[in-house]
């Protein structure tokens, strides 16, 4: 499969309809570029206020699954042009496009993308790692961006095809011409640990007294959420349908309708003997791609925009790696100190659900309802395409608050990264009038 030259007004979303739906009643036809101040003039505070307009996807499927043929980068090209189509403005407006990758081989794979998308050469492109922080650290950035006056427009997100990946290796001193592979990079040094991601999630369970019932329970909630939102039609309009050899992909394959409580408690330790993580309690790599528009307030106001996500903040922080799983705890209560918000504001809550265990370990410690946090399911059902999975978070957020949040109210994603990272983000659905 391939998206060679493709054309950003005929993109489709997955039921059919044009990219430029999913802002119907939201967004006027009129160009978010009429909004651009004059070069030279100083940019108000409007301006340099980001905010998310709209998001687009692809579908997610499992390692080696309905995508396991398509390449990174023709996954990210068709959400790329069917994004800039909603907006309804010309390419050439766009100030760059920032993606999160993991496991790419390397390279610049917005770069890559942006141009099969149909983006004329003058837009620039780059590519971050912070591993599965970096779809979330890409929309952070253009926010930032968008902040400093650097720009007003960026599309951001992350991409990864865990079934494409390339294969790595080192080269032996003894024979350089021959490879020796290896299964992931190092994250850490050995006097500290650098654990596997599954062992490091049963430390964390056994750490925090996470209980392999309560573990289960919230994977298979995950399932059970993301089936009823799959069914009720609430991914639909963000899909953009993948062409692969076998027809389109345009629906999440990792939800289980069939799962339950039984089938759960049957599966064994999957990384520790006598540990509680398991494969049914833990995500499955997943291929997929996420992009969303960041602008400014004065773009979103003069484009005509009834509602979006305005970013207030976001915090990395740094944790013992063998207890990697909490790091997004302390990212979290990080931006909850330096913002002065306490976590009985905040209405909505997206973490990546890369184990149960350390959502839930997370959850506790900054004081977080689970049942409030991810109400369409997660990566414990949807899959878990690294590069991307943070952008999910915010797209997710983004279509919740769409669909029922109150004006003011406040939304965090947050996720734990290997190496003993964490990154947490705090949003406010807006309205003009609100």
């Amino acid at each position: 499969m391939s998206f060679d030259s493709a054309d950003p007004a005929g993109s489709t979303t997955a039921g059919g309809t044009t990219a430029g739906s999913l802002a119907t009643g939201s967004l006027a036809t009129g160009s978010l570029a009429a909004g651009r101040r004059p070069d030279g003039k100083t940019p108000s505070e409007a301006d340099r206020e980001p905010v998310i307009l709209l998001g687009r996807r692809t579908a997610f499927a499992r390692r080696n699954g309905a995508l396991g043929t398509v390449t990174q980068e023709n996954l990210l090209a068709p959400v790329l042009a069917a994004v800039l189509a909603d907006t309804g403005i010309p390419a050439v407006e766009v100030d760059d496009v920032i993606i999160g990758n993991a496991v790419g081989g390397g390279g610049n794979v917005a770069r890559l993308a942006l141009l099969m998308a149909g983006l004329p050469v003058t837009v620039p492109g780059q590519t971050i790692d912070r591993q599965c922080g970096s779809g979330l650290e890409a929309i952070v950035l253009a926010c930032r961006l968008v902040q400093a006056g650097a720009g007003s427009l960026y599309l951001a997100g992350g991409v990864d095809s865990t079934s494409t990946a390339p294969l790595r290796a080192h080269r032996l001193s003894s024979a350089p011409d021959a490879p020796d592979f290896y299964d992931r990079v190092r994250f850490a040094p050995d006097h500290l640990g650098d654990p596997d991601m599954g062992v490091a999630a049963d430390t964390v369970a056994a750490a925090y007294g996470i209980t392999r019932e309560r573990q289960d329970a919230f994977a298979l909630r995950s399932h059970q959420l993301a089936v009823a939102a799959r069914a009720a039609g609430a991914f639909e309009d963000e899909i953009v349908a993948v062409q692969t050899p076998a027809g389109p992909v345009a629906v999440d394959s990792g939800p289980r309708a069939g799962l339950g409580e039984s089938l759960l408690a049957r599966f064994p330790a999957a990384f520790t003997p006598g540990g509680s993580v398991t494969a049914g309690n833990s995500c499955a790599d997943a291929d997929g791609a996420v992009v969303v528009v960041v602008t400014s307030r004065t773009q979103a106001d003069a484009w005509g925009a009834s509602g979006y996500l305005s970013f207030v903040d976001a915090v990395p922080a740094g944790v013992d790696p063998t207890l990697l799983g909490v790091g997004g705890a302390a990212a979290g209560q990080a931006l909850f100190a330096r913002t002065g918000v306490s976590p009985g504001d905040v209405g909505r809550v997206e973490f990546t659900e890369a184990f149960a265990a350390q959502v839930l370990a997370s959850l506790d410690l900054m004081g977080l309802s689970a049942e409030g946090a991810n109400r369409q399911g997660g990566a414990l059902a949807l899959g878990h395409p690294y590069g991307a999975s943070g952008a999910m978070l915010v797209l997710r957020l983004l279509q919740q608050a769409r669909s029922g949040a109150s004006p003011g109210e406040l939304g965090l994603t947050a996720l734990s990264i290997a190496g003993g990272l964490g990154l947490a983000a705090l949003w406010r659905w807006e309205t003009p009038n609100g």
